[in-house]
């Protein structure tokens, strides 16, 4: 097998070079003469994540379709610490990305079954609050181009980026209960009425007709007897204040006077 690079990263202070090979090795060269110093052995299978300690010059770490995460001391090209991705009743979880916190005192990673992984020091309680299984309703939504080339959401007719804040679903799409959609940025304050999705059924690539939150229910569309609108009224506000805000630039850079009196301007 013809051996090629691939993954290269520097250490902290630049000292020494990392790569990763093909052949599941990983090779510590010495940055100025290029002299190889180390091979460090222990993945199994072809390594695309390597991530430099923020502050410690001694510390990298490595990751790999294998399911194995190594952090490496590679001054004595050493392995520190291990461990192994073993998902139950589904084998190993190749690890795509890995990321250190800006302290140095924890790392994440996110592996090919759709897991977040938090590795550090202290206790995990804080993590013991939120759900195993966390989508977002709107994750799998399909998008499409209006005339002018935006991306547009295909359900609403709305730019993703005016859309309100989506709601926490499981795997199925079900959502969860009102104490976990306060975890969404911008529901933090939310009444507990507006904090139950509208359920719909939706026909998935299978063809299959599942129950799953299409949007959002509004208590007046309640008290009324209405038919829930896709459209919510977070979308219907920001979409006012976004023209409100055009209409008052357009005035300003017209120098015309909202009253309708005073001197006329030059060009």
């Amino acid at each position: 097998m013809k051996p090629k690079v691939t993954m290269i990263a520097w250490n902290q202070n630049d000292n020494y070079v990392v790569t990763a090979v093909n052949n599941h090795l990983l090779k510590v060269w010495n940055s100025c003469t290029g002299q190889l110093l180390h091979d460090l052995v222990g993945h199994a299978d072809e390594v695309f994540v390597l991530e430099t300690h923020p502050f410690d010059s001694r510390i990298m770490l490595s990751a790999g379709h294998d399911g194995n995460i190594f952090i490496w001391d590679i001054t004595k090209g050493t392995k520190t610490k291990h461990y192994f991705n073993m998902i139950e009743g589904q084998g190993h979880g190749a690890v795509f990305d890995c990321k250190f916190s800006p302290d140095g005192q924890h790392f994440a990673c996110t592996d090919s079954h759709g897991h977040l992984l938090i590795f550090g020091f202290g206790c995990s309680r804080p993590y013991e609050k939120i759900p195993d299984q966390m989508f977002f309703h709107t994750d799998y939504r399909p998008l499409i181009r209006d005339s002018n080339n935006y991306v547009l959401d295909e359900q609403t007719q709305q730019a993703p980026h005016l859309m309100p804040p989506p709601f926490l679903v499981d795997v199925d799409g079900n959502p969860h209960p009102t104490k976990y959609q306060r975890l969404v940025p911008g529901r933090e304050n939310c009444a507990d009425e507006h904090l139950i999705p509208q359920l719909g059924y939706v026909a998935t690539s299978d063809g299959e007709v599942v129950e799953q939150v299409i949007g959002q229910q509004t208590v007046d569309q309640d008290e009324q007897g209405l038919e829930p609108s896709i459209l919510d009224g977070m979308i219907r506000q920001l979409q006012l204040q976004q023209d409100q805000r055009i209409a008052a630039d357009q005035e300003w850079a017209s120098g015309s006077p909202q009253n309708g009196e005073g001197t006329p301007r030059r060009g």
